[in-house]
C-alpha cells in the first residue's frame, strides 16, 4: 500500500514537472497579465481609476493626452512598471531629458490614494498608469478596450536608464530600431505615433525643424508651404520656447486618425511624425489607414491602435513574485 502511494506521488510529480516544462517551452507564464486581474481582490479598482481620471479631466482638458503620454514613457524605460513615477532624488528616472514635459504624476497619486483606502496594497501603480491611459483615450472619444492587468511595480528608477527614449530629432531608422528593441514593429510605430492626435508640444521641440533644419537657417522642406507660416507664427524665432501648440492641426482633443491625413499632406507638427511618410514601410502603413491603398476595405485604425497599445503595455512587465505593490507611487516600499 505504501509502495502504491509512493508511486502515485511520484507520477503526480512527473506530470507537474512535464507541464512546467511545456509552459516554459511555449513561453507561457502562470503569472501573465489578464483582464479582470483585480475582480476578486479589488472589484472596484477599474471604476475608481475611471472616476478619478474623469473628474480631473473636467478641470484640465489636456489630461487625456498627458496620461496617455505618461503610459508610453513608463513602458519605454524598464518596462511598464511605474518606474517613471518614483521620486528618489536628483537621479530619479522622471528627471531624464527624454521625459521632458511628462506630467500627470499627481493624478496617478490621487488614484492610488483612493485605491489604498478601498483595498490596501493590492493595485500596482503600473496598472494604474495603464488603466488611466485607457480611460483617457475613451474620454477623448477614442476606442474603448480592456486592459490586461497584474503588473507589479519596479524597484529601480534612474535617469540614466532613459537615455534611449525616442526623441523628436530621431531619424525614422533610429525610431524603427528603438521600437524594435521593445518588440514593436513599423506598424506599431505608426499607430502609437498617431496617439499625437491628442495633446500639445512645446515650441522648444520645433526650433530646429523651423529655423535650422538645413544649412543657412532653412526649415524642414517636408513641411507643407501652407502650413509653414502657421508654425512660425505660433513658434516665432527667439520666442517663448515653452509656448504649446497642438500636435494635430485639426482635432487636438479628439482621438481620431486625422493626424495620419496630416502626415500624408505635409501638415505634421513633429519631425518624427513627418518622418513616417519618408520611409517606404511606414508610408505604406499610413496610406493604408487614410484610404489610399484600399478605400473600401482598409484596416481599422481604432482596432489596430488598441492592439498596439495593449502590446506596448506588456513590455518587460513584472508579474508574480517580481517587483512590489507600492503604497505610494512616488516612493519604494
Amino acid at each position: 500500500m505504501s509502495s502504491l502511494k509512493s508511486q502515485m506521488v511520484w507520477t503526480k510529480a512527473k506530470v507537474s514537472l512535464a507541464l512546467s516544462l511545456v509552459t516554459v517551452f511555449l513561453g507561457i507564464s502562470l503569472a501573465d497579465l489578464r483582464v479582470g486581474f483585480y475582480s476578486n481582490t479589488c472589484p472596484e479598482a477599474e471604476s475608481i481609476v475611471r472616476r478619478v481620471v474623469s473628474r480631473a479631466s473636467f478641470s484640465d482638458p489636456n489630461l487625456p493626452a498627458i496620461l496617455l503620454r505618461l503610459h508610453f514613457h513608463d513602458c519605454f524605460v524598464e518596462g511598464c512598471d511605474g518606474s517613471i513615477l518614483v521620486d528618489n532624488g536628483a537621479f530619479s528616472e522622471k528627471f531624464a531629458f527624454g521625459h521632458e514635459g511628462v506630467r500627470g504624476f499627481e493624478i496617478i497619486e490621487a488614484v492610488k490614494a483612493e485605491l489604498e483606502a478601498a483595498c490596501p496594497g493590492v493595485v500596482s501603480c503600473a496598472d494604474i498608469v495603464a488603466l488611466a491611459a485607457r480611460d483617457s483615450i475613451s474620454l477623448a472619444n477614442g476606442p474603448a478596450y480592456e486592459v490586461p492587468t497584474g503588473r507589479r511595480d519596479g524597484r529601480v528608477s534612474n535617469l540614466s536608464l532613459a537615455k534611449d527614449m525616442p526623441d523628436v530629432s530621431d531619424s525614422i531608422e533610429i525610431l524603427k530600431d528603438k521600437f524594435m528593441q521593445k518588440g514593436l514593429h513599423a506598424k506599431e510605430l505608426v499607430l502609437l505615433s498617431a496617439a499625437h492626435t491628442i495633446g500639445t508640444t512645446a515650441c522648444f521641440f520645433m526650433t530646429k525643424r523651423l529655423y535650422s533644419f538645413l544649412p543657412g537657417g532653412q526649415p524642414d522642406p517636408t513641411i507643407n508651404p501652407v502650413f509653414l507660416p502657421e508654425l512660425t507664427t505660433r513658434c516665432p524665432q527667439n520666442g517663448d520656447v515653452n509656448t504649446r501648440i497642438p500636435m494635430d492641426r485639426s482635432s487636438e482633443r479628439l482621438f481620431d486618425k486625422q493626424i495620419l491625413h496630416n502626415i500624408k499632406d505635409g501638415f505634421a507638427v513633429l519631425q518624427t511624425d513627418a518622418g513616417l511618410y519618408e520611409d517606404v514601410a511606414t508610408r505604406r502603413i499610413v496610406n493604408s489607414y487614410v484610404g489610399l491603398l484600399n478605400p473600401l476595405f482598409g484596416p481599422s485604425f481604432e482596432s489596430d491602435f488598441v492592439k498596439a497599445i495593449v502590446k506596448m503595455g506588456k513590455i518587460d512587465v513584472k508579474t508574480g513574485s517580481k517587483g512590489e505593490i507600492r503604497r505610494v507611487c512616488s516612493t519604494f516600499n
